[in-house]
C-alpha cells in the first residue's frame, strides 16, 4: 500500500516548543512503546507498519522539515520536498509525479493520502486499508474517510453523505460552520472532514495535469513556486462527481492546540517540573535545563524553550497563534539529519551554540567569511577536518577555526561541542560548503 503523508504548517500553536524549524510533529512527546515518548511523525510512521508491514511512505513536506525527519525515521521513508508551500494541492500532485517519475509506481496502484498529525489508534489505519481497496476495485474514482463527530465542533469541514450507511455517496461538503450550524449538520448525519483520502495514482496525474501546466517531476518542481495556492478539496473533492464517503467511527483527535495535546500526554509534566500538591490539571512541559516549580496552578499549559516560555489557561491556549506570528527571533533549537543543535546564548558579536552529532555523521565541509569559530568537545570522539588536514579530537580538546578556514568534524561516538562564534556579522548565510572526503 502507498501512502503519502502530508507533512506542512509551522506549528505555531504550540509554542515556544514548535516553530519554523521543529514543527508539531517532531515533538516526543506522545506516549510510546517501551515508555519512551514519540513525536507525531513517529507515531503514525510507527501504527503505518504495525498494520501494513510492506506498506511503502512518502512524506511531502518543505525543505525546512527534511533534516528533522531524517533524524526520526532515518532513510526508512522516501521524503518529496516542496521548494515552496503552494498548499495541499501542488504539495499532491508533486508528490504523485515523484511516485511515478522518481519510484516508479504504476498509475493503476491505489494510493492513500493522509496528514500527519491526529492522533489515531490502529483501527484508523486498517480504515484505510479498506480505502484503498475501495478505490482499487473502482468504487469510486475519489474515495474519503469521514469521521464521525463526537460533538458539533466549528474547528473542522463537514461531509454529508447520501445516507448513513458504512460507505455511501457524497451529497455536499460544507466549510467550517458557527456552533449552531455544526448541531443541524449532526441531525443530518454529516462527518467530519479529516482529510484522508484514496484514489488511483493515475486519477491523481490526472487531474494534476488538467489543472497544472508541467511535464514530469522534475519539470513540475521546477515550476513549483509559480503554482497557485489552492486545496486539493476546493480544487478536486469538491467538483468530483464519482466520489464516496466510508465511515469512520474510531478514535480520532486533532492534536493541533496545547490544549488538546496535553488531553494526549500520559504525564503532567515532562522535564524539571515539580506541582505542589494545590496543583490541578495542570500540564508542564521543560525543555530548559533549570527547574520549573508551579504552585496552586489549575487548568494550566506552561511550556518553556529556548525560544520563550508560555503560561497559559488551558482554554486560553488555544488563542496563541496571532501574538506568536507577531514575534521574531532566531531558531533555537532544531534537529538535523545529522543530530540538533541548541543555541545557549546570544550576544552583539557572539553566539554560543550546543552541537549534538550521533555517531556516524559529520557536518558538510564549509567556511565562514565574517566570523571566527572555537569547538569545545564536551564529550565523545571524533575527527576533525581543518584545511584538509585531519585530527582526531576527544572530550576536552580546543579547536579553532579562524574565518576562511575550510572545517568540519566526524563524530566516531555522540559527540557533544560547544561552539562559540565570534565576530561583528554572525549569519547563517555566511557560508561557504566544499565537497570532502572524510
Amino acid at each position: 500500500m502507498q501512502f503519502i503523508i502530508l507533512s506542512g504548517g509551522s506549528g505555531k500553536r504550540l509554542w515556544p516548543l514548535s516553530n519554523e524549524v521543529r514543527s508539531k510533529q517532531f515533538l516526543k512527546m506522545l506516549p510510546g512503546e517501551e515508555g519512551q515518548p514519540e513525536s507525531m511523525i513517529m507515531r503514525v510512521y510507527r501504527q503505518i507498519k504495525a498494520v501494513d508491514s510492506r506498506a511503502e511512505v512518502t512524506i511531502a513536506t518543505g525543505k525546512k522539515q527534511v533534516s528533522a525527519i531524517r533524524n526520526q525515521l532515518g532513510d526508512k521513508v522516501n521524503i518529496c520536498v516542496e521548494p515552496d508551500r503552494r498548499d495541499t494541492f501542488p504539495a499532491i500532485c508533486l508528490a504523485a509525479s515523484y511516485l511515478k517519475d522518481e519510484q516508479g509506481i504504476p498509475e493503476e496502484e491505489a494510493v492513500v493520502i493522509c496528514p500527519v498529525d491526529p492522533y489515531v489508534e490502529l483501527p484508523y489505519f486498517q480504515a484505510m486499508q479498506e480505502l484503498a481497496r475501495l478505490a482499487e476495485e473502482g468504487r469510486a474514482d475519489l474515495v474519503l474517510m469521514g469521521m464521525e463527530p463526537t460533538y458539533p465542533s466549528e474547528k473542522y469541514g463537514y461531509i454529508i453523505p447520501n445516507s448513513r450507511e458504512h460507505v455511501s455517496g457524497v451529497k455536499t461538503f460544507r466549510e467550517k460552520p458557527d456552533l449552531e450550524t455544526a448541531r443541524e449538520y449532526l441531525r443530518q448525519g454529516a462527518l467530519w472532514n479529516g482529510g484522508v483520502f484514496a484514489c488511483k495514482l493515475g486519477y491523481l496525474l490526472k487531474k494534476a495535469h488538467e489543472r497544472l501546466d508541467f511535464s514530469n517531476y522534475r519539470d513540475l518542481y521546477e515550476k513549483y513556486t509559480a503554482q497557485e495556492k489552492i486545496s486539493f478539496d476546493y480544487a478536486v473533492a469538491e467538483r468530483e462527481k464519482s466520489i464516496c464517503v466510508l465511515h469512520y467511527g474510531g478514535t480520532w483527535k486533532d492534536i493541533g492546540t496545547w490544549n488538546t495535546f496535553a488531553e494526549t500526554m500520559d504525564r503532567m509534566t515532562l522535564g524539571r517540573v515539580t506541582l505542589n500538591e494545590r496543583c490541578e490539571n495542570t500540564h508542564v512541559v521543560n525543555e530548559l535545563n533549570i527547574p520549573i516549580l508551579c504552585m496552586g496552578c489549575k487548568n494550566m499549559i506552561i511550556a518553556a524553550s529556548g525560544d520563550g516560555i508560555l503560561v497559559s489557561d488551558k482554554e486560553q491556549s488555544s488563542y496563541i497563534k496571532p501574538f506568536v506570528e507577531e514575534m521574531t527571533g532566531q531558531v533555537r533549537y532544531a534537529e538535523k539529519s545529522w543530530g540538533s543543535f541548541t543555541v545557549l546564548d546570544v550576544q552583539e558579536e557572539s553566539m554560543t551554540i550546543r552541537v549534538v552529532l550521533k555517531p556516524g555523521n559529520s557536518l558538510h565541509y564549509h567556511s565562514h567569511e565574517h566570523r571566527d569559530e572555537v569547538w569545545t568537545v564536551a564529550k565523545g570522539t571524533g575527527t576533525v577536518i581543518l584545511d584538509g588536514e585531519k585530527k582526531k579530537v576527544s572530550t576536552g580538546d580546543v579547536v579553532s577555526m579562524p574565518a576562511g578556514c575550510k572545517h568540519t568534524v566526524y563524530a566516531e561516538t555522540e559527540l557533544q561541542l560547544i561552539e562559540v562564534q565570534l565576530g561583528r556579522e554572525i549569519s547563517v548565510e555566511d557560508k561557504q560548503k566544499y565537497e570532502c572526503s572524510l
